[in-house]
């Protein structure tokens, strides 16, 4: 008996990672293209992006992103296939908010994430009111965001910013009615993500935790196990070489379509269906009403 829909993410290279991590990484636009297509196949219905520059490191530069969407979708759109792409503001000690902010307005994507702690690193009135603007807008252009969570601690702290003063969805400076959420388990450099590190995040949505859509990711072998949990609680999953390079099994996976394959097959065993391109944009689109 089917469940319900869980949407699968791709995130299949980031901001770190290299070839000398893993040779299949994705880093330019015509292997992003190429990679975007075999995990459409796979099961996943959207594509989280980074772009990186001529000597492989991490970039916002907006003609690089118009370049490697462009790439991407031409690909997808080929091939008779689709995928939400969603744009990452990342400032990887780089880029300050401003540029991340810059960016976004220049790429003008269907969708982006959103560093919670980089974007409002302080309750200063500089740091509300520019964020309150950024977060408008994006509202008036219909572009998605996905806000980045770290700790349950963020948690709180995104709550008070949506619901402000008045206790209403939409009434701080996040205007969104039913914002989507990234939750991220374990650390690229520090302990690897274990399933229960999703309680806390759940805990401290407390009462809310049905007015938003949220999503995890998982540093480490766990990644298809912590899919699994997030599922089975209502959220979706977002996959890929950026968090994990381990298959189910612990074996290197082969490509980000291999763990994507893998994380499919398992939700499915278990009544889940992956959510397809089209459901995805509807479900996220709901997201920045």
């Amino acid at each position: 008996m089917t469940r319900r829909d869980v949407l699968i993410m791709v995130a299949p290279n980031g901001a770190r990672r290299g070839k000398e991590d893993h040779p299949a990484i994705p880093l330019t636009a015509e292997e992003l293209a190429e990679e975007a297509l075999a995990c459409a196949r796979a099961g996943a219905a959207a594509m989280h992006v980074h772009v990186r520059d001529d000597k492989g490191a991490h970039s916002l530069d907006a003609e690089r992103y118009r370049h490697t969407l462009k790439a991407i979708s031409h690909a997808l759109a080929d091939a008779g296939a689709d995928l939400v792409l969603q744009i990452t503001t990342e400032a990887v000690g780089r880029y300050q908010a401003e540029e991340q902010i810059a960016c976004v307005r220049k790429v003008l994507p269907e969708a982006v994430s959103l560093s919670l702690r980089e974007l409002v690193p302080d309750d200063e009135e500089k740091s509300l009111n520019q964020a309150r603007g950024f977060f408008r807008w994006l509202k008036v252009m219909n572009i998605v965001p996905q806000f980045i969570l770290y700790d349950a601690k963020e948690v709180a702290r995104f709550i008070t910013l949506w619901r402000g003063e008045k206790g209403e969805a939409g009434s701080g400076i996040i205007p969104f009615r039913r914002p989507f959420l990234l939750f991220v388990l374990g650390r690229y450099d520090g302990e690897p993500a274990r399933a229960d590190m999703l309680d806390d995040f759940i805990s401290a949505l407390g009462e809310h935790v049905n007015d938003v859509e949220w999503m995890v990711c998982a540093f480490g072998p766990a990644e298809a196990e912590v899919a699994l949990q997030a599922a089975e609680r209502g959220g979706h999953v977002r996959i890929g070489f950026e968090n994990n390079l381990q298959l189910p099994d612990g074996t290197q996976a082969q490509s980000n379509a291999a763990l994507v394959q893998a994380t499919a097959d398992r939700l499915k065993a278990e009544g889940f269906t992956p959510m397809p391109a089209e459901k995805t944009r509807q479900l996220m689109r709901a997201c920045v009403r």
